[in-house]
């Protein structure tokens, strides 16, 4: 906590400089991190404030022999510890872009209507995940399938930690079930590709040159009423040097498109140079890494039984409803736990 405190006291003392406004993105990141370390100091305080009412409430309990105060102490005391877990689960976010927002992107394996359905299933469980986390979502991309569910979908979460959470969730995710798409009522496997990366917050950790750019534009498709059939307002940017292709018709304007496709493009560009590093430190080590791009991380199977199983943590639950409402915490904690916050 003190060490802290002399961040917040440093930060204060930077943000009062005299022309700190000189650079508006250092003036902004000065700003985010000292709220974000008054945020930390608040939470301990209103901890620790929240055990010293317990404790005093617990004493009267045994002075007054008052037995009617029982309920309300086991309701604090359940809700300290759940704070305190989710206190201990958050110290393991300790990567470097664990406290960025998190992009996903989601794509239907082979299977045709029934793995883009399954897609759709998956969106809808992240989007209740997110907001169950109060997380701001966006859903930058959506390619619909020709006769129900998703093709691919590009949804960005933002807030504190989103992709420190999120990342865990990167991987190849199996559905077993029997299909409403099949008349004869057989079962189906169907699997569904998810990747995670965090957004950039620092303009400076990623430098886009205009000029290596192709920016197509053209018209959103899917429902969107007649503003999205008339104009070209959707915004595909390929980066020439990479081949790496981004794309958003979410919004109504051309300039937002853009804007969105830019946010994609350079959050891309962020994983591919982190993975290249990444490869250059193995190779020096004369690491030999598993090729694990196919292999799938957890099975959710709907019959001839209810189970959702990670195959990292071996974590499994029988309620399947909840998971897809978005209730993955149990998932997301194992596998932080067990990676000790990696990135």
């Amino acid at each position: 906590m003190a060490v802290r405190l002399e961040k917040i006291a440093a930060l204060e003392q930077e943000f009062h400089r005299p022309n700190m406004w000189d650079d508006a993105a250092a003036a902004q990141t000065i700003m985010q991190e000292l709220s974000f370390h008054q945020a930390k100091v608040k939470t301990y305080l209103d901890l620790a404030r929240e055990q010293g009412d317990l404790e005093a409430l617990w004493e009267l309990a045994v002075e007054e022999d008052d037995a009617s105060l029982e309920a309300e102490i086991k309701e604090g005391v359940a809700h300290l510890k759940e704070r305190f877990e989710a206190l201990e689960l958050e110290i393991l976010l300790s990567g470097p872009y664990d406290r960025n927002n998190a992009i996903f992107t989601l794509h239907a394996g082979a299977g045709g209507t029934e793995a883009q359905d399954w897609v759709s299933m998956l969106y809808r469980m992240y989007v209740r995940w997110g907001e169950r986390h109060g997380y701001k979502v966006e859903t930058l991309d959506i390619l619909p399938g020709e006769e129900a569910g998703i093709k691919s979908c590009t949804v960005s979460f933002s807030g504190e930690n989103a992709y420190g959470y999120a990342k865990a969730e990167k991987g190849v995710h199996r559905l077993v079930r029997i299909s409403p798409f099949d008349a004869s009522g057989r079962r189906h496997t169907s699997f569904a590709s998810v990747d995670v990366i965090p957004e950039v917050t620092n303009e400076a950790e990623i430098e886009i040159n205009p000029e290596e750019l192709r920016v197509d534009t053209y018209r959103s498709g899917g429902a969107g009423g007649q503003h999205v059939n008339k104009t070209d307002s959707a915004v595909r940017i390929t980066h020439l040097p990479t081949g790496i292709v981004v794309q958003c018709q979410a919004e109504r304007s051309q300039t937002q498109n853009k804007a969105a496709s830019m946010r994609v493009l350079a959050a891309k560009l962020l994983e591919l140079q982190r993975k290249q590093q990444e490869e250059e430190i193995s190779e020096i080590r004369g690491e030999q890494q598993e090729i694990a791009w196919g292999s799938q991380i957890r099975s959710y199977v709907f019959h001839p039984y209810s189970m959702v199983k990670d195959h990292r943590t071996n974590v499994e639950t029988g309620n399947v409803s909840a998971v897809m409402d978005g209730e993955i915490d149990l998932f997301i904690a194992a596998h932080l736990q067990a990676t000790k916050g990696a990135s």
